[in-house]
């Protein structure tokens, strides 16, 4: 226990100081299972299964390599990773929970669910624990935690951030809109909520009724962005996205404009993409999560649990903001542990 409180520590400081959830490592063959494991014969091994939302994005690869950082730590633990091949893959997701629950071989779940009441349903009446992983599953006695981001604080505190860099630069009136991800999506909907509190509590004003919806993905966010700059050739002061891709795309588009030329772009993430196009003076800001080390407390969390320990409902990762001054030393970060 003394270890992991350790670990603990370490990474909070090591993100604190980087200011602290996508495209990136390639992981192919989402539906392989990603097992890895130093354990020995020798004792209980606790076999712990961690499902993605997917395996394809830069943000779960830092997932990924938290647990498998947590496995590769303790020899009393195995951990199989896996994910579906994109964050709109349901059915893809649901199997392979589906194939987990219905096995002997895991002593706990870990859990990140695309579709929460889905997953619900199909973890009903389970008896071994299981915790939910960047989004919560509401509702499920099931789940005895929920290790993530505080969605609607760290939207908040980017949102507060950016208002402030809107001032700077010259922004008398300070309105923002929003590019979305999936309409409904529970951690869509918290961010949003944040985002709004946070230029509303500051004198500004959030365009609910022009949000855009993009489903998360890049390619859609241009089309969103071209039809803001439509409705608004005067410009906009705050463009703000679910998440990092999406408010790259977003101020790549709007480039070469002089009406968004002192536009503040604010991601969602902080994930190396966001790092370097801050450095390279694109995108403004970023609201930033941090993925290694909610997955590595949320597999600590599951071997707990396994040891009949109690746990508070949520277990918050923690979050900060990336902007120009520390975004080299967060990409720093980010590529340790990748490496």
């Amino acid at each position: 226990m003394q270890k992991k409180r350790w670990m603990a520590a370490a990474l909070a400081g090591a993100m604190a100081l980087t200011l602290t959830a996508c495209g990136g490592t390639d992981d192919t063959a989402a539906s392989t299972d990603d097992s890895t494991s130093t354990a020995e014969s020798s004792g209980d091994v606790k076999k712990i299964s961690v499902i993605m939302k997917t395996s394809s994005a830069e943000y779960w690869q830092y997932i990924k390599a938290g647990a498998e950082a947590y496995d590769a730590e303790h020899d009393d633990v195995e951990v199989s990773i896996k994910g579906p091949t994109s964050e709109t893959a349901f059915e893809e997701q649901m199997s392979m929970i589906e194939t987990d629950i219905n096995t002997a071989d895991f002593d706990a779940y870990v859990i990140a669910p695309l579709q929460p009441d889905t997953v619900k349903t199909l973890i009903a009446g389970e008896t071994r624990p299981v915790v939910a992983l960047d989004s919560n599953i509401e509702g499920a006695p099931e789940v005895k935690t929920f290790v993530g981001t505080g969605n609607e604080a760290a939207a908040k505190q980017g949102m507060e951030a950016a208002v402030e860099a809107a001032k700077a630069a010259g922004w008398t009136e300070i309105k923002a809109i929003e590019i979305c991800g999936v309409q409904g999506e529970p951690t869509n909907e918290a961010r949003k909520a944040g985002y709004i509190a946070g230029i509303e509590e500051n004198g500004g004003d959030f365009l609910e009724e022009e949000t855009q919806y993009a489903d998360a993905t890049a390619d859609r966010a241009v089309n969103c962005m071209e039809a803001i700059i439509q409705t608004h050739p005067e410009g906009v002061a705050i463009i703000c996205a679910n998440n990092d891709d999406m408010a790259i795309a977003a101020a790549r588009t709007a480039a070469g404009n002089p009406a968004y030329e002192n536009t503040i772009f604010l991601g969602f993430d902080g994930v190396k993409s966001a790092c370097e196009s801050i450095l390279n003076g694109e995108l403004t800001m970023a609201a930033a999560q941090d993925p290694y080390n909610m997955a590595y407390q949320a597999v600590d969390a599951a071997v707990q649990l396994i040891n009949g320990e109690e746990l508070p409902e949520f277990i918050d990762s923690g979050s900060s903001v990336v902007t120009a001054d520390n975004a080299q030393e967060r990409l720093d970060t980010l590529n340790s542990y990748l490496a």
